[in-house]
């Protein structure tokens, strides 16, 4: 030890003695106090008392079966110590154990079991509640019947005095649901059902948090009618059980169609449970059941909202709103309803047609829109009010799909020939017809598969075997028009408008195609050779008119030339015609002059002409007159100037002692020189 601190002590050597002696005094007292009896609880706990004999009296021993005494046995002890200053309580007889308040806190409840108590009632799980203080008071629970083991009720959060002798507590969380959730409850105990039924009825029992009122007011054990809405909730896990479930949310434009689990039987011949009052639109399914609602499917549906229903006591199942639409009707078939009395009448033998809300087709169709139509009660054919096209082709098919099982009509001709053909029909159903339709057939498909299909087939089969290949493919406008008329009449009988009938490919045999192919190739081969010709003599002429075109400026002045002329030629004729006129009037004079000018000079001519015939007569009768003509022809030729020596001297085969014809011959030599010199100058 430090020689400091030794000096400390010693220094310091009472008061260090003081302290010890009061520490002691502090904490022995306890034990100074437990041995004469006296007992200190604090505040916050409580005294637990086991009593470890009897010295006097009759109650000595705990009687058969019990644990707790209450009577001052010896044992575990009902009651127990408030806090304070307790005395009596000898070591040597009493053992007490400070035990803490129990504390359940916020959003927590304490499940107690009890370990003594009466035998709980055959077929019960939990012990009944009594009046104990909410179990703070032991003695009390016992007295007033408290069973033992699990009970029904449990403590709420707080601070709480509990004999943890007696009972045991176990804590859990409370029950919370959530938004947009519901508790769906099962019983562990209670009443059985009765009566095959499979849900138990509503009773008041705060939402399960009163298990006593669950038990007296005849709660039955198994599923519960009544859910637990959105909270926080008290409710003891081991007599019910809790399970969260989502809300049931219809959405915009969709309808929800019920199935009740609960409720009287349904009627015999009836399909669904008539729509009851009271209710909430199977919210309250107590209520639903009280006022005489049938288990099974109902006809009232849901419209879009939220709605809090036990999936235990029914089913939702959502659909869509029931749409009908533009240029289209809707026709219902109730199922359900009171049974319809007939509207149409008499003039209507097909179906009756009823009105709305009996059971039957409606004689009122419902127009473009959507309704909240239960399906499983009532079905909706659409009807189109507009022109259906109705196709007789493979492969072709319109968008309402009623014509996706007809096909292209194969028919025999009269000639022996099949063919195939192809034909739309076009119908129209007015809006007042479409009910008669539906009740005479049920539906539009069955009206084209049991009318339509038939009679459009039959009419073109008929047709076909009246007349032979070619001619009904020449004569497709005129079978159109007659199928039209035929077809129109016979549909008018089953209140369906036919507004036209057209027939579409032909397809023939092959080996007559081929025949009128090739007659057809040979048809087009004479017209290409007529177009070529044609052309050819387009040609031609496009080739005149090109060379008289290019010779167009050459007639317009040719043309012009002639205009010129024929004006100068009448001109010319003008003036030749003044002229002649002129020389006319001239000639006319001259003509005077001349004939009396030529009658004197004829006279004269006559007179010296006798006169020298006179001379020649002479001359000729003194020599010969071959003689006398070649002097003569010399005497003309020596006048006109003409070479008597030629330049080309011929002789011919005559004597030179002809003189007359050596003349003759130079004359015809100098004309024949004249005519071939002439002809050189032409070249």
């Amino acid at each position: 030890m430090p020689t400091g601190l030794i000096d400390w002590l010693q220094a310091n050597l009472w008061t260090v003695l003081g302290v010890v002696a009061l520490l002691l005094l502090v904490f022995s007292w306890k034990l100074v106090a437990r041995l004469f009896g006296i007992i200190i609880i604090p505040d916050d706990s409580i005294g637990l008392v086991t009593k470890k004999f009897v010295l006097f009296g009759s109650h000595r021993d705990l009687p058969a079966g019990k644990i707790i005494a209450l009577k001052g046995e010896a044992g575990l002890q009902a009651d127990t110590l408030a806090p304070g200053l307790k005395f009596g309580y000898w070591p040597w007889q009493y053992d007490v154990e400070i035990s803490r308040f129990l504390v359940v806190p916020n959003g927590q409840i304490a499940i107690v079991e009890s370990c003594d108590g009466k035998p709980m009632a055959a077929g019960h799980i939990l012990g009944r509640q009594v009046a104990s203080d909410d179990f703070q008071d032991a003695r009390a629970f016992l007295e007033n019947g408290g069973e033992r083991g699990v009970q029904m009720a449990v403590i709420p959060p707080g601070t709480w005095r509990i004999n943890r002798l007696v009972f045991t507590t176990e804590l859990v969380k409370m029950e919370v649901i959530p938004a947009g959730k519901i508790g769906v409850v099962e019983a562990k105990d209670g009443k059985p059902l009765s009566g095959g039924r499979i849900i138990g009825r509503h009773v008041d029992c705060d939402s399960y948090q009163d298990a006593q009122a669950f038990m007296t007011m005849g709660g039955e054990r198994g599923p519960q009618m009544t859910i637990i809405p959105q909270g926080q909730y008290r409710i003891n896990p081991k007599l019910f059980t809790v399970t969260m479930e989502d809300v049931t949310d219809i959405p915009d434009n969709m309808v929800g169609i019920v199935t009740t689990k609960e409720g009287e039987p349904l009627k015999s011949g009836t399909i669904a449970g008539r729509e009851v009052a009271g209710h909430n639109m199977f919210q309250d399914a107590q209520s639903f059941v009280d006022h005489g609602g049938s288990k099974g499917l109902q006809e009232q549906v849901l419209l879009a909202g939220r709605y809090f229903i036990n999936s235990r006591f029914a089913t939702v199942e959502i659909q869509e709103m029931t749409k009908v639409p533009i240029a289209n009707v809707g026709v219902v078939i109730a199922y359900v309803g009171d049974e319809g009395v007939d509207v149409t009448g008499d003039a209507f033998k097909h179906g009756n047609l009823v009105s709305r809300g009996e059971k039957g087709v409606w004689v009122q169709p419902l127009d473009p829109g959507k309704y909240p139509i239960n399906t499983y009660t009532h079905k909706v054919e659409i009807v189109p009010t507009a022109n259906v096209v109705l196709n007789w082709a493979t492969g072709k098919t319109e968008a309402h799909n009623l014509d996706k099982n007809l096909s292209t009509i194969t028919v025999r001709s009269s000639d022996g020939f099949t063919f195939n053909l192809d034909v739309s029909q076009i119908i129209h159903i007015p809006r007042t017809e479409a009910p008669k339709v539906i009740a005479r057939f049920g539906s539009m498909a069955n009206l084209v598969t049991q009318v339509l299909e038939p009679t459009i087939g039959n009419y073109f089969r008929n047709a076909a075997q009246n007349s032979d290949v070619i001619d009904f493919l020449k004569q497709r406008s005129h079978r159109q028009n007659e199928a039209k008329n035929s077809i129109s009449s016979a549909l008018s009988e089953y209140n369906v408008g036919a507004v036209d009938t057209l027939i579409g490919d032909i397809t023939p045999p092959n080996e007559l195609m081929k025949t009128l192919t090739d007659r057809k190739l040979a048809e087009q081969e004479q017209i290409t050779y007529g177009t070529q010709e044609q052309a050819e003599m387009i040609r031609k002429n496009l080739a005149q008119a090109t060379a008289m075109a290019d010779t167009q400026p050459g007639v317009v002045t040719a043309e012009r030339s002639v205009q010129i002329a024929s004006f100068t030629a009448d001109a010319t004729v003008k003036t030749a015609q003044g002229q002649a006129k002129a020389k006319e009037v001239n000639a006319a004079a001259d003509a005077m002059v001349l004939k009396t000018v030529g009658a004197a000079e004829g006279e004269k001519i006559l007179a010296v002409g006798t006169s020298e015939a006179e001379v020649i007569k002479k001359k000729t009768a003194a020599m010969d007159p071959e003689k006398y003509a070649m002097v003569e022809v010399a005497r003309a030729l020596a006048a006109s100037g003409f070479k008597l020596v030629p330049d080309i001297i011929a002789s011919g085969g005559g004597s030179g002692t002809d003189g007359g014809n050596s003349l003759v011959n130079i004359l015809l030599a100098s004309v024949i020189r004249d005519n071939v010199k002439k002809a050189d100058e032409k070249k």
